[in-house]
């Protein structure tokens, strides 16, 4: 009770449900934190601090009249600033998008409010979820609260270095090429890109109609689980949703690793790109710590990193090129340096190139399928290496394509960043878990039990400095 900022969303939700905590008094406290530190980091497009403060109000009288409404009832969240609420802007970080006022909430809103959650805020973003982090947008790119000058990874930067410093619990991200695990792992949380179709996209700024993905992002394993109960359902009025039955993801997470069939895709970070050398020791170490738990570790081997990347790539720029041709071509000034030169390179492929990226994606889901055949879940790197520094471009730009993530938005599959410890400079350190399509039940009762035998969700980031 001493440490609102960083209570899980399980720890929270307990204590509401026992009327020990009270939503106003959580959300009060939290708003003190952002108060106290995101001058430094950035977090945030749009503080909803009158909205939050009405919702934990309505939410604490529900409680004291005994309508509990579920673990998330009370709880505070964020939302990447590509996510609509109704009455409120969805700029995605751009200027393109200033004072576009959403009509309605978007589906994972609509699902979140349901549960009694209260929303907290608008979170910054890269533009249009691609730019990268860029100083010449209307707000200031997010930073790492774990080194202030260091990436918080993106696009999802404001819900992952506001998770990390305490803002709030949980928020919301996206994932096209791995935009929700990016900041997942380069700031020390959990996050996890669904199977594709698992959760709605309705009401979600788009950047690729078959590779976008919606995902919880929190500090816990359990609370990731839990945030996924209340968003995961098929919604008909988005075109990629799969009319797949739900379960409670939370059941069966801690029944242990024993026996279990881990496969690890060791080339992607050791053969096809060669990780840093203290983020592969510790995704080995993680290894080593589940073998000891009893799980049964091979290694597998579903082809070149690079053939997944290709692939993911010219999808995603041809895409995205289709939905932002209007507006680069009326109003290409007002897109920042980064975004419009990412955006712009879609333009330069031809219709063959795009139909023989769809043709070679499909060889590559049947070749990844074959691969987990025998294993219930496979690990490998997340990022290469650390955060860098977000005002590098050159080292930005180099680092950021060092990653595994893109293959498994190629595949759709499951795919859940957690942390593995952290560098001698003190930057986190990760690995994702992935599995099979619509397994994230499998995922999390993996990630749990490395998580509680690990116990680097429980570090914490220097936020004094940041103060100081």
């Amino acid at each position: 009770m001493t440490d609102l900022p960083f209570l899980t969303v399980a720890e929270a939700s307990d204590l509401i449900r026992t009327k020990t905590l009270s939503p106003v008094e959580y959300a009060e406290a939290l708003f003190a934190q952002v108060d106290r530190y995101n001058a430094a980091l950035d977090a945030f497009i749009l503080p909803m601090r009158d909205v939050a403060m009405a919702e934990a109000k309505r939410a604490q009288e529900e409680v004291a009249a005994g309508n509990w409404r579920g673990p998330f009832h009370g709880v505070p969240y964020g939302l990447k600033d590509i996510v609509d609420v109704e009455g409120v802007p969805t700029t995605a970080h751009s200027k393109i998008l200033e004072g576009n006022v959403a009509k309605r909430d978007a589906a994972v809103t609509r699902a979140l409010r349901g549960a009694g959650g209260v929303l907290m805020v608008k979170l910054s973003t890269h533009e249009f979820a691609i730019g990268g982090p860029s100083l010449d947008l209307p707000w200031p790119p997010a930073r790492n609260p774990w080194n202030r000058s260091c990436h918080p990874g993106g696009s999802s930067s404001g819900s992952g270095s506001g998770i990390a410093a305490g803002f709030f619990p949980a928020a919301i991200g996206t994932d096209t090429g791995g935009s929700v695990r990016n900041p997942a792992s380069q700031c020390g949380i959990v996050g996890l890109k669904p199977t594709y179709g698992r959760v709605s996209r309705t009401g979600v700024v788009p950047l690729s109609f078959s590779l976008d993905h919606v995902g919880p992002m929190t500090r816990t394993v359990e609370d990731n689980a839990l945030m996924l109960n209340v968003i995961a359902g098929h919604d008909p009025s988005d075109p990629g949703s799969a009319p797949e039955a739900t379960v409670d993801y939370t059941a069966g997470m801690k029944d242990g690793v024993k026996g279990l069939r881990i496969g690890v895709v060791r080339r992607f970070y050791a053969k096809d790109m060669v990780a840093d050398a203290e983020m592969a020791g510790s995704i080995e170490a993680a290894v080593e710590t589940l073998a000891g738990m009893g799980a049964i570790v091979t290694e597998i081997d579903p082809g070149p990193l690079q053939d997944y990347a290709t692939c993911n790539r010219i999808i995603l720029q041809c895409e995205a090129f289709a939905i932002h041709e209007k507006w680069l071509t009326e109003r290409p000034e007002d897109y920042g340096a980064r975004a419009r030169e990412r955006l712009m390179a879609g333009a330069f492929y031809r219709a063959v190139d795009y139909v023989q990226a769809l043709r070679m994606r499909g060889r590559l889901i049947a070749r990844f399928a074959e691969a987990m055949r025998d294993v219930d879940v496979a690990i490998t790197a997340s990022s290469m290496e650390p955060a860098c520094a977000l005002e590098d471009d050159a080292l930005v730009d180099r680092t950021y394509p060092r990653q595994a993530r893109q293959a498994i938005n190629v595949t759709g599959d499951p795919a859940l960043a957690v942390p593995t410890g952290l560098s001698a400079a003190g930057m986190p350190l990760s690995m994702q878990i992935i599995g099979r399509p619509f397994a994230e039940a499998m995922v999390y009762r993996v990630a749990w039990a490395y998580e509680q035998a690990a116990g680097w969700h429980l570090r914490r980031p220097p936020l004094e400095a940041l103060a100081a």
